[in-house]
């Protein structure tokens, strides 16, 4: 009889999400083969990726990404943001399951659905995966041109992602919607992963605490594994400064779009976050708890459409 335990399901992730279980060395492997100079016996002797060096991640992303999603090119600037896909697909399949809650669940698939990414950054992760999931069209904006060239390649290099991926640039710093949706134009839902400092200094306070988390030594000037321009981690306020701004905003556009959405990282904003939402004309508004190891988090969902506008929305947009 064997005595082999079998691999322990990553509980917290969601039930569609593809890396619920330990992640599947060999095939990674073979999926990304630099990925092996990377892979070292951990505390407990058994093989791992080196979270702590930043190549070692973004090769295990990058093979994540060619294993499970199917995506044969993934490339963009050392300095840019390397984001844990898990994570991010928790996010999407959520918001898929949110729209399937106001479709009388079913979830609507394929090009009759828009969705936009504030702040894609190079990667362009979560059209990626909104796009191999469920067939989602997507608009990705971001302030950086260099990074929406980036992301601009990936949906260019991929067979599945072409045509699926409008990059538009955000000229205007301080505007999320505005600039980036036309007065007639609908988006189904909004994704959006903030800066959650207020200063650079706060940013490498950070990333302190989370080199000595991932190596239990404290290191003086730690790589950035998922480091980042200052504008993709920094915003003047921090993270609720940014949400709050956001939600300002989304006022103007509330007829526009069915489901905003935000992260929120630090439960320490919801207060504020809260405050804010009930001061505008919100009818709906949802708390979404995500876990990926030993990190919680949650997204902050809000819609302005009434039960007339909701069921017009769906016919027109969800039933063809």
């Amino acid at each position: 009889m064997s005595t082999e335990k079998k691999p322990q399901e990553k509980t917290r992730l969601h039930l569609r999400n593809k890396n619920r279980e330990p992640y599947n060395l060999d095939a990674l492997k073979a999926a990304e083969p630099e990925l092996v100079q990377y892979i070292t016996p951990n505390r407990y002797g058994a093989e791992s990726v080196d979270f702590a060096n930043p190549k070692a991640v973004k090769l295990l992303n990058k093979a994540l990404l060619h294993h499970y999603y199917g995506i044969e090119y993934w490339d963009f600037p050392a300095e840019n943001l390397c984001p844990p896909i898990p994570g991010r697909a928790d996010y999407l399949h959520y918001m898929a399951d949110l729209l399937g809650q106001s479709n009388f669940g079913s979830i609507p698939t394929g090009e009759k659905i828009t969705a936009l990414d504030i702040g894609v950054g190079a990667s362009c992760i979560y059209p990626i995966i909104g796009v191999t999931e469920y067939g989602w069209n997507f608009i990705a904006s971001d302030i950086d041109p260099k990074s929406l060239e980036s992301s601009q390649k990936i949906a260019d290099s991929n067979a599945s992602l072409q045509n699926k991926i409008e990059c538009r640039l955000q000229e205007d710093p301080a505007q999320f919607f505005s600039g980036m949706i036309s007065a007639e134009e609908k988006i189904d839902l909004t994704f959006c992963n903030p800066p959650f400092h207020s200063s650079t200094e706060e940013a490498q306070k950070g990333s302190h605490r989370k080199a000595t988390n991932l190596t239990g030594k404290k290191i003086k000037t730690p790589e950035l594994n998922f480091a980042g321009l200052s504008n993709e981690l920094v915003y003047e306020g921090g993270e609720s400064a940014f949400v709050n701004h956001m939600i300002r905003e989304s006022k103007d556009f509330a007829s526009n779009c069915y489901w905003f959405s935000t992260l929120v990282s630090k439960e320490s904003n919801l207060k504020k976050i809260y405050k804010t939402l009930n001061e505008m004309e919100i009818t709906m508004v949802k708390t979404i708890p995500l876990g990926t190891g030993n990190k919680t988090s949650r997204v902050i969902a809000w819609s302005y459409l009434t039960k007339k506008e909701q069921l017009e929305w769906r016919e027109k947009r969800w039933r063809k």
